[in-house]
């Protein structure tokens, strides 16, 4: 049994961080890091049944169709995918009432929705790239055990060699092969660098003085077989890893909105993030 200091309820029975109960999701979530961008996926729902929210955490669940879906604001970060991908996985697979693993385990379709910088010179602003693999500079796979297949064990490795100097190790996690096939048969697709952070761990300086000033030079150099680095943001690695270690199915679509190597940014964002929102709701 998962005793109460491990797995913490709300008085209603919801669950500590998301105020959410089982009933609340469904089996196909897309996240989002603003809270506000719910309401803009949300609106092209047929109908909503649910409006919840605590702190940074919003869901609404609604209907495309017959089809039930659920969008969910996780905020900004790795540390942030911690929270939400724990407490959704107990959601599904945790009895609250006995706090024992469910016999029958759920698998959630995950579908992140964010947006991106571009760190290479041929991936143009505007574009909807899909994330094969997700690299991790942050912390949160230094506390967790997760599978790694021979592909993710070649990439990190490579990885590993490639940016010397780093005080940890980064992670590497995979997309799901079939919410890819499903989701962004026609898309581009990329290897998504995660970072810890918006500034000097993203190579930007505004007063810093930042440990590795190449950064983007540095992302932008690597390769590794078919793979390069396509662009960087701040959830994927942890999205993908945790997925894989509880067994669910993930994507991650980004909407690029600034070319890193030319130092541009778009001047129509929220009309490239639509134009994502909508191809991935037209597709569930």
């Amino acid at each position: 049994m998962i005793n109460d200091s491990e797995l913490i309820l709300n008085k209603d029975g919801s669950v500590y961080h998301l105020n959410l109960l089982p009933e609340d999701i469904a089996e196909t979530i897309i996240t989002v890091g603003d809270p506000d961008r719910v309401g803009k996926v949300s609106q092209y729902f047929d109908r909503i049944e649910l409006q919840k929210g605590k702190r940074e955490f919003i869901t609404h669940t609604g209907y495309i169709g017959s089809k039930r879906i659920s969008v969910i604001s996780t905020g900004i970060g790795t540390d942030n995918i911690d929270i939400v991908f724990n407490e959704l996985d107990a959601l599904v697979n945790i009895d609250f009432t006995s706090k024992l693993l469910k016999p029958k385990l759920t698998s959630l379709n995950i579908i992140r929705i964010g947006t991106s910088g571009a760190v290479q010179e041929d991936i143009e602003m505007g574009t909807i790239l899909a994330s094969s693999f997700g690299i991790g500079f942050d912390a949160l796979m230094q506390y967790y055990v997760k599978p790694y297949s021979v592909e993710e064990k070649t990439l990190e490795k490579a990885i590993w060699e490639y940016f010397p100097g780093l005080y940890l190790k980064p992670y590497v996690a995979e997309a799901s092969t079939n919410l890819l096939d499903q989701y962004a048969y026609d898309l581009p697709k990329g290897v998504t660098m995660t970072s810890p952070g918006f500034y000097a761990p993203q190579g930007r300086k505004v007063r810093s003085e930042n440990t590795f000033s190449n950064l983007i030079e540095l992302a932008n150099t690597f390769k590794s077989k078919e793979w390069r680095i396509t662009n960087l943001e701040m959830e994927t690695a942890g999205i993908y890893a945790l997925s894989r270690m509880f067994g669910h199915k993930a994507l991650s679509i980004n909407a690029i909105l600034a070319s890193r190597v030319a130092g541009q940014f778009s001047s129509e964002p929220d009309q490239v993030v639509d134009r994502a929102i909508k191809l991935i709701l037209e597709r569930v």
